[in-house]
């Protein structure tokens, strides 16, 4: 095995949860699965995108509409056989963009993974915004407002299908790290 360098980044497993197919009807826990694949922790050279570690992920009722082919909507249906997406606070790790430094708590959209390249800056924020969907602490990367907390990426399928049957009401969140 060859030695990388600083400038190819580590690479890493990185837990996933893909959805199967699209939806017919109402979601299932078994719709969703939970895959490994690998991931390095570098921007590639010349992207303006930053490197996350995923440590909050939000279960929300628009996803059920996102999991289902959509010809029109207004948020786009999630790929099969890719890992589903949602709002999310994680940890900067790396950055070509020079809105975000590395170790930057951020919030918005992210894929349902430990970690994530988002090319798409426009869709996150430092969670210094006073907007954002979770409010953090300055010191610690802790929601407020959150009503029911499910624990590590393998139990994400679950929270959500709990948020569609009812078992949970109100915002559920998954802790994917605690950092």
């Amino acid at each position: 095995m060859q030695n990388l360098t600083m400038a190819e980044g580590e690479e890493v497993k990185n837990k996933q949860v893909v959805l199967k197919d699209y939806v017919s009807g109402f979601p299932k826990e078994t719709d969703m699965v939970l895959k490994t694949g690998t991931m390095r922790l570098k921007v590639p050279r010349g992207v303006k995108g930053v490197v996350v570690k995923n440590l909050y992920l939000s279960c929300d009722p628009y996803m059920r509409a996102r999991m289902s082919e959509l010809a029109e909507g207004y948020v786009k249906a999630f790929t099969p056989g890719s890992p589903i997406a949602g709002l999310g606070v994680a940890k900067v790790l790396d950055s070509g963009d020079p809105s975000f430094n590395i170790g930057d708590l951020v919030w918005g959209l992210t894929g349902w993974e430990e970690y994530n390249l988002i090319t798409a800056t426009e869709t996150i924020q430092n969670s210094t915004n006073r907007c954002a969907a979770f409010v953090l602490h300055r010191t610690s990367p802790t929601p407020s407002y959150v009503e029911d907390i499910a624990e590590g990426l393998e139990s994400a399928p679950a929270a959500l299908f709990g948020l569609f049957s009812g078992r949970n009401i109100g915002k559920q969140v998954v802790v994917v790290a605690r950092e």
